[in-house]
């Protein structure tokens, strides 16, 4: 995946002889990824797990995807030690609830970014998930269509490569 040319919050994603349209942060894509700079870290990682809300993009998945429950979140404070994990709610320090309003989270393939050796500050929940219907910019994930997402579920497998260059 890479940016689009005059759009570095947008980008396209390539995968076998597919290219689709996505949002990535809101400040593009830096080789230099820091805890809420709004970057997508540039990158290869692997595809380690997923969440899905209910039914709402009905595909065979190579994936197995966790149902995402009313207490899930994922914690964002690097000074804790639950750093970059699902935690359940209430959590008193800083985190990001999964059960969201909207559409984003419908899918969420989470990535291998700072998760296997987590080291603190160097970004959190860094996922491949659903983009607002503009694409507007993600704080630091990447972003594709239901549709584009109903493709690549049946296409990637844990351990798939998700490649962020720039």
């Amino acid at each position: 995946m890479r940016s689009r040319p005059g759009n570095r919050a947008q980008g396209q994603l390539i995968a076998g002889n597919r290219v689709m349209r996505c949002a990535l942060g809101r400040s593009g894509i830096s080789a230099n990824k820091r805890e809420g700079d709004g970057a997508t870290p540039r990158a290869s990682m692997k595809v380690i797990g997923g969440f899905r809300r209910g039914r709402r993009i009905a595909v065979p998945a190579r994936l197995s995807l966790r149902a995402i429950r009313a207490d899930f979140g994922w914690c964002d404070a690097p000074a804790d030690a639950n750093y970059n994990r699902l935690v359940r709610l209430p959590f008193t320090a800083s985190h990001e609830k999964m059960m969201r309003d909207d559409r984003l989270y419908d899918v969420v393939i989470v990535l291998d970014w700072n998760i296997g050796s987590r080291r603190r500050n160097l970004g959190s929940a860094i996922f491949l998930h659903v983009a607002k219907p503009d694409y507007a910019p993600t704080e630091g994930c990447v972003a594709v269509s239901p549709r584009d997402m109903a493709w690549l579920l049946a296409q990637m497998g844990r351990g798939s490569i998700v490649k962020v260059v720039g």
